[in-house]
């Protein structure tokens, strides 16, 4: 039997946009058919319209029945051929919804494994100690930044008093130096090793005797 017929195995498999697709081949060749029908039946009757009562006119008649009831069966091949089409193209979207159910299935499936482990993992860690560890490099860091942003100003036990003492015995002394003329270029002393380098020619004796002479 399998010779004559072949085995049930290497049948091929049903394939629902191929059967669609054949379908609606056939409907496109009814409708060709259906247009032939309308065509002749309006040929027939104009003809009967032109055409008296009579032997012809029955057999015009007759010939129009024919022809419209012809058409009336292929109309109903038709809509049952598209009937059919509808049921395949409500599966096919059918199959479709079931694939895409599955896959959000499977996805979602895989999404709460991977949240369980993930949550398994977090529950392992103590979230106190992180939490105190944090907080301790958090005070580490702000003890280093206050540190290395500390200004070094004047040292700890310098009284304002010392530094005004100070500060006019430097006075006196560049009067007394300027009056003897000591210095180089009639400077304070404290200021000869601060001169700018882009100073090309010393300052003139008379302006800084003037300049002492008002601070005088």
């Amino acid at each position: 039997m399998n010779r004559l017929f072949g085995s049930g195995s290497q049948r091929p498999k049903a394939n629902l946009d191929d059967a669609i697709s054949s379908i609606e081949t056939r409907i496109e060749s009814i409708d060709v058919k259906i247009k032939a029908f309308d065509s002749e039946l309006a040929t027939l009757t104009q003809k009967m319209n032109k055409m008296r009562d009579g032997p012809g006119k029955s057999a015009m008649k007759a010939r129009a029945l024919k022809v419209l009831r012809q058409r009336k069966q292929y109309d109903s091949q038709r809509d049952q051929l598209q009937q059919q089409v509808f049921n395949m193209e409500q599966t096919r979207m059918m199959q479709a919804n079931l694939h895409h159910t599955v896959t959000t299935m499977e996805v979602l499936r895989t999404s709460t494994k991977e949240a369980s482990k993930q949550t398994k993992a977090l529950e392992k860690i103590d979230h106190d100690k992180l939490a105190d560890d944090m907080a301790d490099a958090l005070e580490a860091q702000n003890n280093i930044n206050e540190s290395l942003s500390r200004a070094y100003n004047v040292p700890d036990g310098v009284e304002d008093y010392d530094l005004d003492a100070e500060l006019e015995a430097l006075g006196e002394e560049v009067i007394w130096e300027q009056e003897q003329g000591i210095g180089q270029g009639d400077m304070p002393s404290y200021m000869q090793d601060e001169v700018p380098q882009f100073v090309d020619e010393p300052p003139e004796t008379g302006k800084v005797k003037e300049a002492a002479g008002g601070i005088g």
